[in-house]
Order: structure tokens, then sequence, then C-alpha cells
């Protein structure tokens, strides 16, 4: 009997012809099914009426059994409204962010499925350069050398695209008191393995002083002289700021095929500005029986600070046998220096009252400033990792995959500060790391080994890091990935893993800020307190003790749907934690860091990093993502007539070339003049040339280029043998010839409704006894898998309706043309809900202490304690170029406790949901705007974005209903609603 993988292989067999230009019928079988080599001859039998369904992966996707948290399709990027790779990233960030709580919260970027040296060579890229986006959980991260503790991003670029972009945005808060402008120009050419970007943006945004938002005072810091000038003036909530920036990117390839080496550079410099205000100087004077609160002049404390930042990369990527072989290189200068005025010695002034020589309420003496105290830190970073992937041994329930890493990477900060004598601080770090990662099949349904388990794949990794300032450091990870069903899919994963400090939460200056509003829990007090950041050079290494599980399930909803639950157990020792709150109980455990004057009121906080001796989580998150479509899908015809297609020319979602068709009667269909006109085009060139593949469809590019978009010769070679020879693609119902009478019966009983039995008597003999047991029975899991593979495939040119996989390619979707629009004329949806549920969350800070309870009372950081709930919703609509984008966040509320001793009430953080909107509308697909023709209105866009819609802010409340003048809602968002208007246009 034949076995399941070579029906879902060769259910038919015809001609390559059929295979490469039937998109229907040629498109992946199933999600798991083989992939075929293209070079392999088709098997001939009496029956010449059969279909070939290959299972190939997509060009450029990931290579593993996990499935993706979700895909995007090229119209489903398009309905984002997103102007640049890393717009889009923010819009995902309840898909793309990592549950787990570690690591710095970034997603691995992947490009065709291959690592790059840094994202910034692509962040800029326009969305409409991508074909599809894969976002993978944080297991896959472990393929790419990388830890667990990131989830992975997967861009699959167009293989042909050109545009030169500007960008121009203002914006600001309702509120008024500050604005914000950016500029940003940009030129992307893609051919195939060979990319160019150059990109060049400038952003400014104004100071927001405490005065613009009405902020009250922290009491006994306000003038009491009328003349004086107001603090509230000369103390900025928002620093005002410019940056500039510049960056440029090149990829190419060197040889085709399977030797083809790729490589690739990026570079970038940036200048940042920044200034913000501390205040003024205050003086209590008093002359024996009266005393007066003064601000010495309007000569504000300065803080400015300005930044370089250089940045350089590098990868190279080639076969190496039956392993693929990536090495990265990245560097990064960056240097920083902040100065920061000095107080002035006031005691002159008393002195001055006392001898009678001024009054306190009257006209204050000019007193010279003393200059100001500089801090620099220079930064240095060189990062390597090369791997090797591939699969050298096959088990009986497949290859196993296999990962090796290994790199060096450099560290050094050297940092120095005017106010201490003890010199400046240089810290180095060298770090070897190397790794190995394996992937072993132990149950698989495709080689039907076990297949009654599913599919059981055993994840294993093993890392070590040698590191000059903190010895040898490990890295253990296991996991299991279940694919009970082709729907439901289970994981385990336990990780534990040293980590060190970075360099700088050792070494960064301490850094000085004076007059910030800091409330005292110790007394209930609100102060004016100097506080210290930087670096704390005594931080130890920490351990990570954490387990995962997971569950992914595929709904059958709308057009794609799929719900994901994951529950951490996280445990730590040693970890490196932000300063909290000053509660009674952190005093208590740093007393070091707390500076008080005689009376007892707090002058100082140090809010340099601290260790935490224990560190332990629970947490549930789950989540749905719904996609669907709305409106009714014009005909093929009329949607290629609307002159959908990419800036600079073919690829997919581009318009036919002149004198050839593209599928006619609807996407993925091929009649018998349309293919004979594509035959002919395709066979017009010399053997042994390369032809026009940018004309052909995106789904036969697919299947004669390599993963990197090179063409691959001997596949092209055994195209045009099978597509250009008599015997090759004869007519209709000719040897190997395209019957699209035979095809359209044989969809046509497959493809009936849900519910209705199908005649296998209308299939080909040689289909129906691939779809029967040994005696006589339909084998039903095979006969779902073809229906899925032939059935799906209808009205869709590569396959968009395939649930996972979501379909690359394709043509532009949201309706339109131009470079937004294109495809079928129906419009996108999407809906996602994210609820994050806390069980535990607790530190110990030392042994003898009583364990802080982050759920129940004890501070985390300074905005309270840890939410139990929160909820994160994103979701929109695209429809004739007019789109609509609202995210959502929701926060629990959260108490700390004051002191016992002192009777400092409770402190109760209000719940917090705010919203964001992006309204946007392509231009060129407004007929009420530009007519017949679009003119200056050609890939034009229109975008306003509204940032917290209704202008909530956090309360914090202490027993009594009051708020502490430190909590004011204008302190903790001192925005409030803000919006942007957006002008983007694509030449």
């Amino acid at each position: 009997m034949t076995s399941l993988p070579r029906l879902a292989t060769r259910v038919s067999a015809v001609a390559l012809a059929t295979v490469i230009c039937m998109p229907a019928l040629a498109q992946d079988a199933v999600g798991d099914g083989p992939a075929i080599d293209q070079a392999a001859e088709p098997e001939q039998s009496g029956d010449q009426t059969e279909i070939v369904v290959t299972a190939q992966r997509q060009r450029g996707s990931v290579d593993t059994d996990v499935p993706p948290v979700i895909e995007l399709t090229e119209a489903d990027i398009a309905s984002y409204g997103a102007d640049s790779l890393a717009d889009l990233i923010a819009q995902l960030g309840p898909q793309t962010g990592s549950g787990r709580g570690r690591g710095d919260g970034r997603p691995v970027i992947l490009v065709n499925g291959q690592r790059i040296a840094n994202f910034r060579e692509l962040r800029r890229y326009p969305p409409e350069a991508i074909e599809k986006v894969e976002v993978f959980p944080e297991e896959v991260a472990l393929q790419y050398g990388y830890p667990a503790d990131q989830r992975v991003i997967n861009f699959i670029l167009k293989d042909n695209f050109k545009a030169r972009e500007i960008e121009v945005e203002y914006g600001g808060s309702l509120e008024g008191g500050t604005d914000n402008g950016e500029i940003e120009v940009s030129q992307l050419s893609i051919s195939g393995p060979q990319r160019i970007n150059i990109a060049a943006e400038f952003n400014t945004t104004s100071m927001l002083t405490e005065a613009e938002r009405d902020i009250v005072q922290t009491p006994g810091t306000q003038p009491t002289v009328a003349t004086d000038p107001d603090p509230a003036t000369f103390r900025s909530l928002q620093g005002g700021s410019e940056s500039y920036e510049l960056e440029g990117s090149f990829n190419t390839a060197i040889g085709e095929g399977a030797d083809a080496k790729a490589i690739s550079a990026n570079l970038s410099a940036a200048r940042n500005y920044s200034r913000s205000l501390s205040g003024l100087e205050i003086v209590t004077l008093t002359d024996g029986t009266e005393s007066e609160v003064r601000t010495v002049d309007a000569d504000p404390l300065t803080r400015r600070t300005r930044s370089t930042t250089i940045s350089g990369g590098g990868a190279y990527r080639q076969r190496i046998g039956d392993f693929d072989f990536d090495a990265t290189l990245d560097g990064t200068y960056s240097d920083s220096q902040t100065d920061i005025d000095r107080r002035r010695d006031l005691s002159i002034l008393q002195d001055q009252v006392d001898a009678g020589l001024i009054e306190i309420d009257g006209p204050l003496p000019v007193i010279p400033g003393t200059g100001a105290d500089r801090s620099n830190s220079t930064t240095y970073t060189i990062d390597s990792l090369a791997t090797l992937r591939g699969t050298p041994l096959l088990l009986p329930g497949g290859e196993v995959n296999m990962t090796l890493d290994g790199g060096y990477k450099w560290n050094r900060i050297e940092s120095d500060d005017t106010r201490t004598a003890l010199g400046g601080v240089q810290l180095t770090r060298g770090r070897i790391n190397g790794g190995i990662n394996l992937g072993i099949p132990l149950t698989s349904r495709r080689e039907g080994f076990l297949d009654a388990i599913g599919d059981l794949t055993l994840n294993a990794a093993f890392g070590v890091d040698q590191l000059s300032d903190f010895g040898t450091l490990t890295d253990l990870t296991l996991g299991l990935t279940w694919n009970i069903t082709d729907r439901l899919t289970l994981g385990a994963t336990w990780v534990n893993r040293d980590a060190a400090p970075s360099l700088t939460e050792l070494g960064a200056p301490n850094v000085q800020t004076f007059n910030v509003p800091v409330f005292d829990f110790a007394t209930g007090d609100n102060v004016l307190a100097t506080v210290t950041t930087g670096g704390n050079a005594a931080l130890p290494a920490s351990n990570q003790n954490d387990f995962k599980l997971s569950a992914n399930y595929d709904l059958d909803l709308f057009e794609r749907a799929s719900i994901l639950v994951e529950f951490f157990d996280n445990n730590a020792r040693n970890t490196t934690e932000s300063f909290p709150l000053l509660t009674a109980d952190i005093e208590a455990a740093f007393p070091d860091r707390v500076t008080r004057d005689g009376a007892g009121t707090l002058i100082a906080v140090d809010q340099t990093p601290i260790t935490y001796a224990k560190r332990n989580s629970r947490r549930l998150r789950y989540g749905i993502n719904l996609f669907g479509k709305v409106g009714k899908a014009r005909p093929e015809e009329e949607s290629r007539g609307s002159g959908g297609g990419r800036p600079g020319g073919g690829g997919s979602g581009g318009p036919p070339a002149a004198g050839a068709s593209g599928p006619p009667g609807g996407a993925g269909r091929m009649g018998p003049e349309q293919f004979q006109q594509m035959r002919e085009q395709f066979c017009a060139s010399e053997p042994g040339t390369v032809p026009d593949l940018s004309q052909l469809p995106p789904f036969i590019r697919d299947r004669l280029t390599n993963e990197d978009g090179s063409v691959n010769p001997e596949r092209l070679a055994q195209a045009r043998e099978r597509i250009c020879t008599a015997d090759g693609a004869g007519g209709p119902g000719g040897p190997g010839g395209f019957d699209p009478q035979q095809v359209a019966a044989i969809r046509e009983a497959l493809c009936a409704a849900p519910d209705t039995p199908i005649d296998l008597a209308k299939l080909p003999e040689g289909l129906r006894q691939r779809l029967t047991n040994d005696d006589g029975t339909v084998n039903e899991e095979r006969l779902a898998r073809l229906r899925t593979a032939i059935c799906q495939a209808e009205g869709s040119q590569a396959g968009e309706g395939q649930r996972r996989g979501g379909g690359g390619g394709g043509r532009r979707g949201g309706g339109g043309g131009g470079p937004f629009g294109g495809g079928d004329g129906q419009g996108r949806w999407s809906l996602s809900l994210y609820h994050s549920i806390e069980f535990q969350n607790t530190a110990l800070i030392a042994a003898g202490v009583p364990e802080l309870d982050f759920l129940d009372g004890d501070a985390s950081g300074q905005s309270g304690g840890v939410a139990r709930h929160q909820v994160e919703l994103e979701g929109g609509l695209f429809y004739e170029g007019v789109g609509a984008r609202l995210s959502g966040k929701y926060q629990g509320p959260t108490r700390v406790d004051g002191s016992d001793t002192t009777g400092a009430q409770d402190l109760y953080f209000g719940d917090l949901v705010t919203f964001d909107l992006r309204l946007f509308a392509n231009l060129e697909q407004q007929k009420w705007l530009t007519g017949e023709t679009p003119g200056f209105f050609k890939g034009a866009r229109l975008s306003l974005r509204v940032d917290n819609l209704f202008n909530t802010r956090q309360d914090v409340v202490d027993g009594n209903g009051v708020t502490p003048t430190r909590f004011q809602p204008a302190l903790i968002d001192p925005l409030g609603r803000t919006v942007s208007l957006e002008f983007r246009k694509l030449f």
C-alpha cells in the first residue's frame, strides 16, 4: 500500500508543468508534509490523469516543527498601516513579547529564515517589501544560537522590490506644552539576494515643564515672596531633545545555486542632544522673628547630555555539505557626556541677613555660578556568533536537527565623574561561548513511526560561557514539543541558566539629579531629594531556573484563528533588580542607600541597581488571535486591472507583463491558453541562460529559486525540459498534458461542502487507490490531507487560506492598487487579546529578612507592586484603502504598605486602562480625492495617531483618599493624550 508521505507528495503523475503552473494544486499539501526534490523524475503509470501535489516549504520560512504564534500574509501586513518594520513589531507587541520575563524583551529577528547581524539593517524597511511574517515562541531561538528568552520573528522578503520613501510627522500633547516632529527619507532596492538600503532621520521634541501641567509643588519648596520666580517653570517633566541618524546596509550573493555565498554589511551613526531642568536653588532666610522661602534667581539647575553612537555589522552565510553555516559580527561604539550644574553655596545670603545687609523678603544679590560637573561614559561592544545548522542523523521518527554555535563577545566601559576623587572606572569583559542544540523526533505521523501518538520532538540545548570577570557560566534547556494533531500542539520547556550583570549595570557613571519628588514611606512626607543613578560594581552573577508549559490550538473560525496558553514558573537567585520605592522594609534592608538630615528628613537616595537573594514568580498567559476578511472579492481580471503592484516593478502582487496574462477566472486557476502563453514566455530564452523570472507568479519563482533568492540552475533546467519539450508539456490530453476539465472534475468531487459525502467514483483510478486502505475502506486522514491541499488553494494564489502559513506571496490585500493594494478587493480584519494572571511574585532580599510579596503590599519598582491581572488588546480593520487600528492595555490595581512604626499610610495604585488609536488612508485609492489618475497621491498615505485616547492616568491615593504630591497624575504621565499626523509617500 502506498505510504502517506508518498500520497502527500505524489497524488498522481502529471507533468512538472502542472506542478509549477497550477498553484491550486501545487501549493503545500499539508503543513507537515515532506519537501519534494524537484529534480526527481515523475513516476509514470498507466493513469495519465494524475496530479502532483508538492509539500515544499515556502522560500524563506523557518524550518521547525514548532507552530508559529501568528503568521501574517501580505494583505495582513498592509492592514496594520505601519510605516516601517520597527513600527510593525511595536504593533505586534502582544504576540512578540516574551512571557518568560527574561532578557531585554526584544525578539530575535530573522530574514528569509536566516540570522542577521543586527535588526538595524532592516528596521526602516517599508512593510510593503515583506511577503510574509512569522512569529515563533521562545524555543525556536535555540535553533539560531540564542537563549530561549526571546521570541523569534521571521520576515520573508519579496524578491523584487524598489521604493524611495519620505515620511513627515508632527504631533504633541492635546494639553499643550510640548510637541515633536520627525522627518525620514530612505531608499530600498531588493533584487533577489541583493539588497541596498539607505536611510536618514531627524527627530525633535520640545521641553515640558511642571508649570505647564499645574503640578502642585512639594511643601516647603514654594517661594513665599511673590516676586520670586516659580520653580515649576524651571523643572522639566520631559526634557527637550534632538537626534540625527544616518544608516545604510548592503546584502548580496556570490555564486549561484547550492554553492552561493551570502554576505551583508550595515553601518549607522547617530547623534543625540538632550536638555532637562532640575528646578531653582531654594534657601530659607530668617531674621530671628520671621522666615521666608526664597528662590535665588531664575537660573535653573540644568542637565545637558550629548551622545554619539556608531554601529556596524556584517554577516556571511554559505552551504557546507549538508549544513548551513552562518557567521555574524556586530560592533558598537557609544560615547555619552553629561554636564550637571553645580549647586551654589547659599549660606552667604543668611550671613548677609545676619549682618543686616539684605532683607529676607527684599532683593537678593547675584551669586555667581560655580560651573558644572561632568560625567563621561564610553562603551565598546564587539559581538560575533557562528552557527552550523543541519540534519546529521536520520531516526525512525525523522531527521535530527542540530545547531552548533560559538562566538566571542568583547565589552568595555570607561566612565568618570568630576564629583568623585576615586578616579574613573574601566571595566572590560571577554566572553567565549559555545553550545549545541538538538531537535530529536521521537515519533512522527509523517514517517509512520508511532504515529498514533502524533509528532513528538525532544529539544535539548547546552551552552558554556567563559567570562573574564565572572568565570564559567552554563545554560541547559530541555523541551518537548507534541503536535498531537495538525491543530493542537503542546509544549514543555525547562531552562537552567547562569547570567552575569551587564557592564552598564556594573560600571555606568553615577549621575545625580537634584530636586526629584520622592515619597518617604517612613514618614509619609513628600520631599525633593537628590537621586543617584548609575552602576553598581558589587552585583553578582545570577542563576535562573524556569519552567514553561504551553498549548497552541488552531480554531476553525474566520480565515484563521488560534488560541495560545502559556504557564511560567520562574525561580532565580542573586537577581539584579532596579531600586524599588523607598518603603520601610527597603530602607531597613539597604540603609546605606538613604541619607537623612538631623531632623530625619530624606535628602538623598541611591537608586543604583540592587540584588535580591531570591526571586520567584508564577503566571498564566493566554490569548486568542483572529484574522478574517470583509467585503466581496472582485473578479481576478478586475483586480489585475486596478494597477496593483509593488513599486519598482514585478514580483508578487504586480501586474502581468505586457503580452502576458495572469491566471484568469479566479485566483489559483490557469486555463490552457494562459498556460501556453506562460510556456512561450518561459521558453523564449536560450538554454543555459536565466529567463526573466520576475514576471512569473511567486509560487513558480519559489520553486525555481534557493532560500537566498538566487536561481537554482538545476531546478531551472529540469523545469525547462519538462515545460519546453513536446513530451514535457503536451496539449490537453497528450502525454503529461494539462487537462483543465480533469482538474475541475477532481476539484468538484473533493471540494464539496464539509457535510456532503465525497463520490470517489468521480476520481481517477490511481487516486482512488491511494485514498483507500487495504480492506477497501476510505483512509479518512489521507482524504482530509488531500482536501486540505487542493480545496484550501481555491481562490488563493499562494495558499492564503492555509491556517498555518497563511500563504506568503499573493497579491496585495485590502483593496485598491498601487503600493498598498491590489489583491482580491476584500478587506482584512484582525483581533488579538491576551490576559496574564500572576499567581506568585516574591523576592527575598537576604537570609533572615522577611520575604517581599509584590502582589500583596510590597513595591517592585517606582510604580508600586505587581498587578495580578494584565490584559493586552490589538485589533484593526482595513478596507478599500482605509484602515483603523486599536490597541489597549489594562493593568490591575496594586497596594504598597506604609510603616506600622511611624504610622505612614498605605498607598493604593489604581487600575489603569489605556487605548491607542491609529487611522490611515492610502490616498491613491480614494477616487473622490484623486479622480481616475492618482498623480501626486500615488503611493501616498495619511495617518492620524492618538495615543492614550481617553486621556486616562493612574490614580494613587493614601488611606484617606489623598494623592501624595509625588504621585500626581501628571507626574506619572506628563503627556496624557497625544495626537500626531503623518504623511508618507513611496516613489
